[in-house]
Parts: C-alpha cells; structure tokens; sequence
C-alpha cells in the first residue's frame, strides 16, 4: 500500500488518503487541514461504534435472558451523559422520577438475627406413596449378651428416603366376565377393557407416555424405542408412529372443542412459532410450516398452516385473520400487519404485548446503548406492580394500575415522544421508539380492565414447549404430520395451562372417546373441565 507524503496531502480529503490512522493523522495536522482531521475522526468514531454494536450481537447470540436488575439499571443511568437540549433533560429526568428506579430498597431489619438453626429439608410430598422396607437386627446380634435370652421388639425408628421404582411394561389380563342364565340360556359378558385402538395390543397409558414424551418432554420416537427395549418390550418406530396417528385423530374432536372454548374466552391470546415439514417439491426437501397458538383461560389451541399467510391456504386450513373473524372482545397478539385488517373491526378490540415492546429497549442496551436503561427502568415498575396483584381480583388488579402503572406509562410515552425526533429510526433504540408510539394505544389497553393481560406470556411460556420439542425431532414429515403435532400441542398445552397429570388425563379421555361419546359432551373433558371431575385430594401439576 502507497503511504500518502505530507507533501501530497495538501487540499486532500480523508477518503483520498491512504494508509494507517496514525500517519494519516500527522500527514493531515503537519498540513494544517484541521476541518480534514475532524471528519477523520467523526469516521473513526463512528466505524468504532458500528464494530462495538456488531461485538455485541454476536457475544449476545444464544442469550435468551432479558432481565436487568435494578441494581445494574441504576449504575447504567449514573453514567449517562446529562443531554444537550433541556427537553430531552427533562423527559429523562421525569421518567427516573416515575420509575422509582432511585427508591432504595427496604431497610433490613436492625434486630439481632436470631441464632442460626440447622438448614431444615424441604418436606417430602405427603401423596407420595410410602413403601415399608423392613430392616431385621441379624441373627447374631438377637440375643442378649448378658442372659443370652432371646431379645423382645419394641418397634421401630422409621426414616423416611426418596427412591425410585423403574418402570416396568406389564401384561394387561383383561378377563372379561360372562354371566349366562341356565333357564333362559341368556349371556352376558363384560364390555373390553380401555385402549385407543380396536383391536390394538398398546393400552392407553402407555400411548398416553408416548404422546408426553414426544410432543412435552421432546423424546424422539427412536430414542423411545430403545427405551422400551431396555424395558423388555421391543416395538419399531413405525409401530409408535401408528401408534401416535391413531392417538392424535382420536384426540381430534377435543381439538376442535378446544377453538370454541377459546374463541368463547374472555381475553384470547396469539403468537405463532415455525414448524420445518418435509416437502419433496420445496427447495431442500423441506418448507417451512407455521404453528398458531391460541390461549383462552386454561385452554391452548394450536392450528396448524401451510405458509405464514394471514388465510389459510389449502380446504379446511385456518389462517389467523380466519380464527379473527369467529372472535368478539380483546385479542392480545404482537404487531404484526396480518393483524390489520381483523383489528380495523370494531368488536376485535387490540391489545398489545409489552414483553414485546420492552425486548426492543433490551435489544439497544445490548448494542451499548446506555440510554435504553431510562425506559427499561420504567418497564421494571410496570412488571414489579404486575407481579404484586396477579392473584388479586380484576377490581383490585385495575385499582392498582391505574393508581400506580398509568403515571409511569404517561412518563414513558412522554420519554419516546421527545427522543424520537432526535433518534435515527434505523437505530435499534429508534426502532423501539417507533414501536411503543405507533402501538402506544394497544400497549396501554391493559390500564383500561384489569382482565386485560400486560403481555402475551401466556402463548409465548407454550412456544418454549414447542421449540424444545421442535428441537429435537427437528420436523414433521409431512402436512398431515404437523396437524397431528397440533393436536398434540393443543392438549398437552391445556393439561399444563390446567396444571393436570398428562399421562393421566390422556390415559382417562382416550378409552372415553374410543367409545364415541356425544358431541355435547366432548367440550366437557377437555382438561379444565376435567380436572373438576377428579376426585377431591388429587395433586395438580404446576404449569411451566
């Protein structure tokens, strides 16, 4: 590379000259050319940003956590630079205020601590049940070294241990019982015993384990299978797909219960996640189907499509503008422009998702801007009031809101509106300016009734299932085999949102459905009806 001489730098631009920063510097100033040696470094400096933000994102990649403490968010705002127009000043100053980020904690107690007790264990859960394994003084040690008599039982110190019983497949003997009258000849036998299929030798347990482990806890079939192999039970993995098939169609009318009692909800929620399918005509050999979810109260729905289109594209398909048109009330979903046309309706009132809109500050706290930590401090109240009332009553829940998140959402709102005229829109905190203004009406719909969530956490918790799960069979194999995933997700999404036993609840409604049931009684055991049936004493599974 030529190097440029101060003798050819006269009346030169920087882009003109070549070389290293530090030549270039002394060959500019030994020149005279101080306007030159700003825009040098204005381009250094921007370049040096530009590489920090790039650092950033790929230190932050596979990161999932977006939480920042008060603690860090405080010693974020000391730092900040005081701003040069008095306006942006004043925003900045009003919305610390309001975020109470300044408040210090609880003073800690000034009574002595009482005196340090031993770590006490957390007790074993009571519906555990308990197993005797009686433990005999050996023979040796029996009589009484004194007398030699043989020594009496007094009882027993008993110490409770947590151990586990292996699974085991059993032999189900279904021994159907036959009553014949001898004067009249008449027979009468006992009706068969549960399984999913007619005719089928896998009982509904064991297909209710099966449908668990692939689509909740994110088994592969093959890797089922050599699980059962341990077990002394060896089946193909085109035995438990059947088996999988045959489940998820008999599941299928409770699928369909599952939108009514959705679309019937107070509050519906919507997200969609992908889901890679096997298609021989698309480039690679796969495409890239979508997975909808739905939430309404306990129950999760998950519809299946072809494509990301807002209408479904082949018969019998649902789109979310299609789902939109069967709902009246709120409907809590992202921003997206597939939405625009189902919310222009005025009986499809929107409500906006502030995890959504906070994740746009946190994406600009990552890339080193320090200014994002004003509104994240203020998302902080927000979600801190949320947590307080979220076992309150929906009085209670909007009192609070209204007392003490409407004043700190009025502040931010008021931050983003003096900032945005001086923030480049492509910049990552521009874009999360853009956003919360744009959506400030459906992101403050929550202050409005306190049934309205804050967020749309509750489908987004279910598409952490779902990628897990994805993750590990890493596609459906075909468009029939991402409806069945569906079916599964929807039910399996439910018994977590009921906090109900899966393997359970499937091994009780599958032998009901087989036995064809009335239609008006399918809505009546999906799993938030169902686990009001159980018997009172029955533990609930907490939901993720």
């Amino acid at each position: 590379m030529t190097r440029t001489s101060p003798s050819t730098a006269e009346g030169a631009t920087p882009s003109e000259l070549r070389g290293d920063v530090l030549t270039m510097l002394s060959t500019l100033l030994a020149a005279g050319e101080q306007e030159a040696v700003k825009e040098l470094v204005a381009k250094l400096v921007a370049r040096n940003g530009e590489l920090e933000r790039r650092l950033a994102d790929l230190l932050g990649r596979g990161h999932k956590r977006e939480g920042v403490s008060a603690a860090q968010l405080k010693l974020l705002l000391d730092g900040l630079p005081p701003e040069t127009a008095a306006e942006l000043e004043r925003a900045n100053a009003q919305l610390r205020a309001a975020s109470d980020i300044d408040v210090p904690p609880p003073a800690e107690p000034t009574t002595p601590p009482p005196p340090r007790q031993p770590r006490l264990r957390r007790p074993i859960p009571p519906q555990l049940r308990r197993v005797a394994n009686p433990l005999k003084v050996p023979p040796a040690a029996r009589a009484c070294p004194i007398c030699g008599a043989e020594r009496e039982c007094l009882g027993h110190d008993t110490t409770e241990v947590i151990d586990l019983i292996p699974a085991e497949v059993i032999v189900r003997l279904d021994q159907r019982e036959k009553l014949v009258c001898r004067k009249c000849d008449e027979l009468e036998r006992a009706p068969t015993g549960d399984k999913v299929v007619t005719g089928g030798r896998l009982g509904s347990t064991l297909v209710g384990e099966l449908l668990v482990d692939k689509y909740r806890d994110g088994l592969p079939l093959h890797r089922q299978k050599q699980r059962f192999e341990r077990l002394g039970l060896p089946l193909s993995v085109s035995t438990l797909a059947d088996q999988v098939t045959w489940a998820t169609d008999l599941l299928r009318p409770l699928w369909r219960a599952a939108l009514g009692q959705v679309l019937g909800a107070t509050v519906m929620h919507l997200d969609s996640t992908s889901l890679p399918v096997l298609d021989r005509e698309s480039a690679g050999g796969k495409k890239l189907g979508v997975l909808w979810g739905y939430v309404g109260g306990e129950t999760a729905l998950y519809l299946y499509a072809t494509t990301g289109k807002k209408v479904g594209q082949r018969e019998g398909e649902l789109g979310p503008e299609d789902v939109l048109k069967l709902r009246r009330g709120y409907v809590v979903a992202d921003a997206a422009t597939l939405f625009d046309a189902s919310f222009a309706r005025p009986d499809l009132i929107e409500c906006g998702c502030n995890m959504h809109g906070r994740r746009y500050f946190a994406k600009a706290l990552d890339r080193g801007d320090d200014r994002a930590a004003l509104p994240l401090a203020a998302f902080k109240k927000l979600f801190d009031v949320e947590a307080e009332v979220r076992d309150a009553d929906a009085a209670t829940r909007l009192a609070a809101r209204q007392e003490r998140s409407a004043p700190v959402y009025a502040e931010l709102v008021a931050w983003c509106t003096a900032h945005k005229p001086h923030e480049p829109p492509s910049s990552p905190l521009g874009a999360g300016l853009r956003y919360l203004l744009n959506h400030q009406l459906a992101l403050q719909r929550f202050l409005t009734d306190g049934d309205i969530p804050i967020d749309n956490g509750a489908v987004e918790r279910l598409h952490v299932r779902t990628a897990l799960t994805r993750k590990n069979f890493l596609f459906a194999g075909s468009d029939a085999g991402g409806e069945r995933a569906a079916i599964a997700y929807t039910i399996l999404g439910s018994c977590a949102l009921a906090g109900v036993n899966p393997v359970e609840y499937l091994g009780d409604v599958m032998p009901r459905l087989a036995r064809r049931l009335r239609l008006r009684d399918v809505p009546g055991l999906l799993p938030e009806r169902w686990k009001l049936q159980r018997p009172a004493g029955q533990p609930d599974v907490a939901a993720p």
